[in-house]
């Protein structure tokens, strides 16, 4: 490599990165603003109204409590707020019994740890229980006693809690860049086993299957994200009125999920089918045109869900919904002119996925299952 091609690929890198970094930071504007009034803001309501000495605990439990974390708000501020007031008591009675230095500051860490852990698995609850333990034993009690941190980390939380009810951002935002990212990386994989199917590639539908199985880490970020909008509609007054949309996406999103369970069994099955040369070339066809037709659907389910527009949602919802159950109503071995065992096993899996779909759109197990015909 030459010095040059040296240079031009680390520019490249480097052109990438500030790319990515701009973004990011564009899109953390509003939140890093929302942490930094709630953190000041606590500050100086500790130190002016309450009269505490450098109320540090005050400003970063907040900043703990909204952080950029998709994880719950409240949760979050009930760790910093009970885990500060929990180290602080353990704190205290640990150095009643061993007093102070490094030793003692060691064990005090350990034991606070572990009981941290016994107590709750969250992390940021260990944190703030280890944390105030520690501090207890190797700083000075601060003016007004020791449980005045506790204080300063409740004011912090409360204040944390204020900005979240009071947010003028869109709960629903992320969840539905999140479904529709998912679905239409579902409709993807749907899409490649088709392209596997007609060009007996075995290798690509298992490249599906790879696909398929990397839908989980999309699907956790979704689910995170819609614990998060359902708090926020839940105390925030001005998001109140959201909280319908958002129980009827969650229901959408469980569906989803099944939906793309099934389609790792039907990618892993595929590869099978492939390999013995189990279908026949109408058969083949067939399928890999109704591949196709899902994968069509899907995408607009993800319009659907992702749509801010009540009559956009409904309008891509209905059109979602007549075309899975067009397709859910040809779902027969003897319609797609398929005849050995291991192509009808191909056609019995893709009719619970289609099925998922279909209650993902809104409709109940029952009316979805009724568009299958029988075998």
């Amino acid at each position: 490599m030459t010095p040059r091609q040296g240079l031009s690929i680390v520019l490249a890198f480097v052109r990438k990165r500030s790319r990515i970094g701009f973004r990011r930071s564009s899109n953390s504007l509003v939140p890093a603003l929302q942490m930094t009034v709630c953190a000041v803001g606590a500050y100086a309501f500790a130190e002016v109204v309450l009269g505490h000495n450098g109320p540090l605990f005050a400003a970063t439990s907040s900043m703990i409590s909204l952080g950029f974390s998709r994880d719950p708000r409240l949760r979050r501020v009930l760790e910093v707020a009970i885990g500060c007031t929990l180290g602080i008591s353990v704190g205290d009675l640990l150095l009643t019994f061993f007093g102070t230095g490094l030793w003692q500051a060691a064990v005090v860490l350990f034991i606070s740890i572990l009981l941290a852990r016994f107590l709750d698995s969250g992390t940021i609850f260990t944190t703030q229980l280890g944390l105030q333990s520690l501090l207890v034993v190797l700083l000075p009690i601060p003016d007004g006693g020791p449980f005045t941190r506790s204080v300063d980390a409740i004011v912090g939380g409360l204040f944390a809690l204020a900005v979240t009810m009071l947010l003028p951002r869109d709960p629903r935002r992320e969840p539905k860049v999140d479904v529709r990212g998912l679905l239409g990386e579902l409709s993807g994989v749907l899409r490649e086993c088709a392209t596997a199917l007609r060009g007996s590639d075995s290798t690509l539908a298992w490249h599906a299957l790879v696909r398929a199985r990397n839908c989980q880490g999309q699907l956790d970020s979704l689910t995170g994200s819609m614990r998060a909008a359902q708090e926020v509609a839940t105390i925030s007054p001005v998001h109140r009125r959201h909280r319908g949309e958002l129980v009827s996406l969650r229901e959408a999103v469980e569906s989803i999920d099944l939906a793309i369970r099934n389609s790792r069994v039907f990618s892993r099955r595929l590869t099978s089918a492939i390999n013995h040369t189990a279908l026949t070339d109408d058969a083949v066809e067939n399928l890999g045109h109704t591949l196709e037709e899902i994968s069509d659907a899907v995408l607009v389910l993800g319009r659907a869900l992702s749509a801010r527009d009540p009559a956009e949602r409904r309008l891509n919802l209905r059109q979602a919904r007549d075309d899975l159950a067009a397709v859910a109503t040809g779902l027969h071995p003897d319609t797609l002119h398929i005849s050995r065992l291991e192509g009808e096993g191909l056609v019995l899996l893709l009719r619970p996925l289609v099925v998922d779909l279909l209650e993902a759109t809104g409709l109940p197990h029952e009316d979805a299952a009724a568009y299958l015909p029988r075998l």
